[in-house]
């Protein structure tokens, strides 16, 4: 197993160069001159030079990769024009509030997703599986900003049942832990006063950013599960008297979530990266939102920062997903 994590480890860095490449070349071709933005509207054009002089913008752009590189082996990304802080301190700080969020809305897609997509296939061209197959596809066209907002106008709003934005609520303070996470620092700390109402703040957020993730799952599930039914074992399954639901969810379940299991996989990264829209209605603090900012200042170091991390949490989930598969199918071990 370590041979096969290593390959792929290794498949990973070309694919991460060049994103670097391809990101820092299309930030520098937008018309947007990060030196002025940090100077200010009132700022003279010496301050602007000086400035621009200062972050090495004046120089040609094969030396500013060069120097970027450098910078970003020694994770040094530099200060943001918009907080004037380091961006990997930002980032640092962020990060626990998108993951946390992000984990929350893989967990409620897989967990309602798996099952769904088997109960559609199960019922293969009957009334659940059309009804489902019709949710899936509103779920996967749906918007993202038009979903929080009806959620936000209905739970929050009229029924007053759920926090309307922010992680945590005015007067309580996340207890400082381990993991950054709120959630999980609050548990830690014996804290289930901040707990509680952290997890309140979360539902709105993640089940808004789920609705898609939880559409995709559900089709392939139904998908891979439909395709294993037609397999020979099913049927020697069912006339040695193997009962209906042993057969369905472990035997059958177990040799169609091949797919499911990539889309989890992808889905992770997908949903950081959609968390972008999600943060900034829910004023949530996580670097969705602090990206947003970035763009808007037109913070070219958080943009390649921020990009770079996503980049590399696709990576990572890759290879995780990989080693998922070769645990489901040792052949794919010994192939890869």
């Amino acid at each position: 197993m370590a041979g096969f994590v290593l390959r792929r480890a290794l498949l990973v860095l070309p694919s991460l160069f060049g994103l670097l490449i391809v990101t820092f070349l299309l930030i520098r071709m937008v018309p947007a001159d990060p030196a002025a933005a940090l100077a200010g509207d009132n700022a003279t054009p010496a301050q602007v030079q000086a400035i621009r002089e200062q972050m090495g913008l004046d120089q040609p752009l094969p030396a500013q990769f060069l120097r970027y590189l450098g910078d970003v082996a020694r994770l040094d990304f530099g200060n943001s024009s918009y907080s004037s802080r380091p961006v990997a301190l930002d980032i640092r700080e962020r990060l626990p509030a998108t993951l946390e969020l992000t984990f929350a809305a893989l967990l409620i897609a897989t967990v309602l997703g798996v099952p769904l997509g088997v109960i559609a296939a199960v019922h293969h061209n009957r009334w659940p599986d059309f009804l489902l197959r019709v949710l899936s596809v509103a779920g996967i066209a749906m918007a993202a900003f038009w979903l929080a907002i009806m959620l936000q106008m209905l739970f929050a709003m009229r029924l007053g049942w759920l926090p309307l934005r922010g992680q945590l609520s005015v007067g309580l303070t996340a207890p400082d832990g381990p993991t950054g996470s709120v959630l999980l620092d609050s548990l830690i700390a014996g804290r289930l006063d901040i707990f509680t109402d952290a997890l309140r703040h979360l539902v709105l957020p993640a089940v808004t950013l789920s609705l898609g993730g939880l559409a995709t799952i559900t089709r392939f599930t139904r998908a891979g599960v439909l395709e294993t039914l037609q397999k020979d074992f099913v049927g020697y399954g069912r006339a040695v008297g193997v009962p209906r639901r042993r057969l369905v969810w472990i035997y059958v379940l177990r040799n169609s979530v091949v797919a499911t299991v990539t889309q989890i996989g992808l889905l992770f990264g997908g949903l950081i990266a959609g968390a972008v829209v999600v943060e900034s209605i829910y004023d949530w603090p996580g670097i969705g939102s602090y990206t947003v900012q970035a763009i808007l200042t037109a913070d070219s170091k958080v943009m390649l920062a921020v990009t770079l991390l996503i980049g590399l949490i696709y990576a990572v989930v890759n290879i995780l997903t990989d080693m998922v598969h070769a645990l489901i199918d040792p052949r794919l071990r010994d192939e890869g």
